[in-house]
């Protein structure tokens, strides 16, 4: 048992810190290839911190453990929204600012019910991931038509301070994005192993580590990404590195997961993680808009209540990990 443990524990430092270096690396590269602020911001930083939820999960489906790869990108985007956002909001409110992230927001909900459709019958085919790859190539396709005309967002400011304060020469950028990713394969196939061996020896179902354990660890980059910002006062980083994991987790890392194997969830992934899921989007989007003049920020008040939401159903699952 302590050498799965010890896996879990090195690929998860591994996993972290490969994830920055790679983050930083693909976004300078970004930069030196012409890209717009507010599409590295959208696209390259927001989804590059799912890259941990993606290698993670990918080769958890290779493997055969399925479960394992739903269960980490579910369970990592109730931990963005509670463990992340709130506990940020909870150090200091967050402004919104930002048109294209709250224009985001609405698509997510649309995303997070599309996947309950789909889990409807407890089981994803590869013909349903594949419908979630295709959504994810639309979205990316119309926010880079879109970005032209949106050059003056809250976020491209905010993207441009962050870029230029990691100046990075070409060569170093190419690098760290290849180095990064190298690692963030092998930090995963530690963490995959090790996660897989805790389940058998506990007995429980690779879905409920999926939730607990790797969902938290690889959203870990998220949350150091988010209280760096912070410390800019970068608030709608915060809230689009959000976004932008969750909605790639959804479409992208289920989707390939789901196209390397049917994935079958069981109904309880369904009347319990994704409620939860989907709850949780609900209230980040309700803290997020202006409703009668309220200014648009997430307060201190409701960040506590996305954690305490978190830390309720983190005590749940591993109540279940105990009685199992």
């Amino acid at each position: 048992m302590l050498l799965p443990i010890l896996s879990v524990v090195g690929g998860l430092i591994l996993l972290i810190w490969s994830a920055e270096r790679f983050i930083e690396g693909a976004a300078a590269t970004s930069r030196w290839l012409g890209l717009s602020p507010l599409i590295i911001g959208m696209l390259v930083i927001g989804f590059g911190t799912s890259a941990p939820e993606m290698t993670v999960s990918v080769l958890a489906a290779w493997q055969g453990s399925p479960g394992l790869a739903v269960g980490n990108a579910y369970g990592s985007n109730i931990a963005n929204i509670g463990l992340v956002l709130g506990f940020v909001a909870l150090l200091a409110p967050l402004a919104v600012h930002s048109s294209v992230i709250r224009k985001e927001m609405p698509v997510l909900f649309g995303v997070t019910l599309l996947t309950g459709l789909m889990l409807w019958d407890g089981f994803i085919a590869r013909w349903e991931a594949v419908v979630l790859l295709l959504a994810l190539l639309v979205f990316i396709i119309i926010s880079i038509v879109k970005s032209r005309g949106e050059q003056n967002d809250a976020l491209v400011g905010e993207v441009a301070a962050t870029l230029e304060s990691h100046p990075m020469s070409r060569g170093k950028a190419l690098v760290w994005t290849l180095t990064g990713l190298v690692l963030l394969v092998a930090s995963s196939r530690f963490l995959v192993w090790g996660s897989v061996e805790i389940a058998l020896a506990f007995g429980v179902s690779e879905l409920i580590i999926g939730l607990t354990v790797v969902a938290i660890g690889t959203s870990l980059p998220e949350l150091a990404s988010s209280i760096s910002a912070l410390k800019r006062k970068e608030h709608d980083m915060v809230l689009g590195n959000v976004v932008g994991s969750n909605l790639f987790n959804t479409l992208g890392v289920v989707g390939l997961a789901g196209v390397i194997t049917p994935i079958e969830t069981g109904n309880e992934v369904l009347s319990r993680d994704w409620g939860v899921m989907l709850a949780m989007t609900v209230l980040m989007i309700l803290f997020a808009f202006s409703w009668r003049g309220r200014p648009r920020y997430i307060n201190r008040v409701e960040g506590g209540g996305l954690l305490l939401l978190f830390i309720a159903y983190t005590a749940y699952m591993v109540s279940l990990v105990i009685n199992a």
